[in-house]
């Protein structure tokens, strides 16, 4: 079967590597344009990339001729890896043109006509596509994003307990340095301390947990209705956001019925069988010490959510630990199964992806 082409906006960052490495032996998409700054562009990727993930970037990419962002793109598929202001109008002309934009930037997510797309907490929020083509006048394009890297292990966690009725949350992330990008934050800063403030992340995890918890009803997004505070710090981890949950819910399940929600947890079809999803997107750590971003941060190849800690909380009712690797299932992991689940679905107009879709049917 013929891979789709794709090409990876932001390339040389810390994100754009990961897709990369990601995409290197995946089975439908195959990387065939890398895009940088003007300071990369016209250079040999392996010499405009600093390296800064395990192992070396893969041979077929180091001898690629890395473009500029304003260049004309001919892959159908693009990731975006961007920082915000790049990606703001970017990604919506690449859209306007044809190409199925999957961005990391937060620059366009809360668009109200954007999915903002985890495919084990809301598959069906991919059907706002038809309307955002419909109202923006695009034949194939389309935009979808992915969430706040620190958002992700809370609303996979929440999932399964929206069924009793979760009326409060109250949260505090533990988030690692890479989710600043490279080289992130000054080591003067970082080592032997803990930053109580990362810029923005506070907002992002209230609003756009609400808005990956609402319900599609065929003409938008309906904000989920529940109360969210958030305080966001950083720590001295390289790989794996951390976050305390606490929460009250309208039901009183027991602890253990909790558990045995999370451990059997998962999305309907097709989602299970897509070549990123991890058999069961979540799993519960019994030890009383866990879950650990340096032990538990790679489960599920860096795509399950591990939660751990699950007690009694004397204010809002109960209280656990939540944990996901930021870059992969909180980045380019994450872009990666939404494209995915955007193929299966129809979305992207190319025979080779309705091929692999059918096949994974």
């Amino acid at each position: 079967m013929q891979k789709l082409n794709v090409a990876i906006l932001g390339a040389t960052g810390a994100v754009g590597q990961r897709f990369i490495q990601l995409l290197e032996d995946h089975p439908w998409f195959q990387v065939a344009e890398v895009i940088g700054s003007s300071r990369s562009a016209g250079r040999r990727y392996g010499d405009a990339a600093h390296w800064v993930l395990d192992d070396n970037p893969p041979a077929q990419i180091t001898d690629m001729v890395v473009g500029a962002l304003d260049d004309e793109i001919e892959s159908p598929l693009v990731f975006s890896a961007l920082p915000k202001e790049a990606a703001r109008l970017r990604e919506l002309e690449l859209a306007a043109d044809g190409h199925v934009v999957c961005t990391n930037a937060s620059a366009n997510r809360m668009l109200d006509d954007v999915p903002l797309l985890l495919p084990e907490v809301n598959a069906e929020h991919v059907d706002l596509i038809a309307l955002q083509r419909a109202r923006r006048g695009w034949s194939s394009g389309a935009l979808v994003a992915n969430s706040n890297c620190t958002v992700m292990p809370v609303v996979m966690s929440l999932k399964p307990l929206l069924k009793y009725g979760i009326s409060r949350l109250h949260l505090v992330s533990e988030q690692a340095v890479s989710g600043a990008g490279y080289p992130g934050v000054s080591s003067m800063d970082m080592i032997d301390n803990i930053i109580p403030y990362v810029p923005g992340d506070e907002d992002k995890m209230e609003s756009e947990s609400r808005k990956m918890l609402g319900s599609f009803d065929g003409d938008g997004i309906i904000r989920w209705a529940s109360t969210v505070s958030a305080t966001c710090t950083r720590v001295p981890v390289l790989d794996g956001h951390l976050v305390n949950v606490s929460l009250e819910l309208a039901a009183r399940p027991s602890l253990s019925e909790i558990i045995e929600d999370w451990e059997t947890y998962q999305a309907a079809a097709p989602v299970p069988e897509l070549p990123s999803a991890p058999d069961y997107p979540l799993q519960y750590l019994q030890q009383i010490d866990r879950p650990q971003p340096r032990r538990d941060r790679q489960a599920g190849a860096g795509m399950m959510t591990s939660i751990g800690r699950l007690r009694e909380c004397p204010v809002l009712g109960y209280k656990f630990a939540a944990l996901s690797h930021n870059t992969v299932r909180g980045a380019a992991g994450c872009s990666i199964l939404n494209a995915e689940l955007m193929a299966v679905k129809g979305y992207i107009d190319d025979f080779a992806v309705r091929e692999a879709a059918a096949i994974a049917q």
